[in-house]
């Protein structure tokens, strides 16, 4: 595995109930380089989980069904998921749902509506750190 992790195939999966913010994140996304997969609800997205493996998943808090509080812990408490990265993106931008999006193990927030340069950072980082750790991993094991 070579150390320029932006040109590396960094899959994204966005979990969001509405199409206009699906649109923009696709188009965002997909312009800077990213493979994007969708899904509509946090159902979904467990089912295509079952499936593939994103690098990160972008999540929407406030869904019908079951929330995105609700979609993180379930990711978490798989050990065949729980290492990707989560992302929130809420409109709620009151400090206690923050603290409970973090503890359920998100590693960040955006709120929306999404600024995209803030966004595109906050993604290049935790993707950074996530293949930064895999690389040690690989080393450590094989060792």
């Amino acid at each position: 595995m070579s150390g320029n992790y932006l040109t590396q195939d960094n899959t994204i999966l966005i979990v969001d109930d509405t199409p206009t913010n699906l649109q923009v994140l696709f188009d965002l996304l997909s312009e800077q380089g990213y493979r994007v997969a969708i899904a509509k609800s946090g159902e979904t997205a467990l089912q295509r989980l079952q499936i593939s493996k994103p690098n990160l998943i972008l999540l929407d808090v406030m869904m019908p069904g079951i929330d995105g509080f609700e979609t993180c812990q379930r990711l978490k408490a798989n050990p065949s998921t729980r290492e990707i990265p989560v992302i929130f993106m809420t409109a709620l931008s009151d400090s206690v749902d923050k603290v409970k999006g973090l503890s359920l193990g998100a590693v960040d927030y955006i709120t929306k509506p999404i600024q995209h340069e803030e966004a595109l950072a906050r993604i290049r980082v935790h993707l950074q750190l996530r293949n930064t750790i895999c690389v040690m991993e690989q080393r450590t094991d094989e060792l």
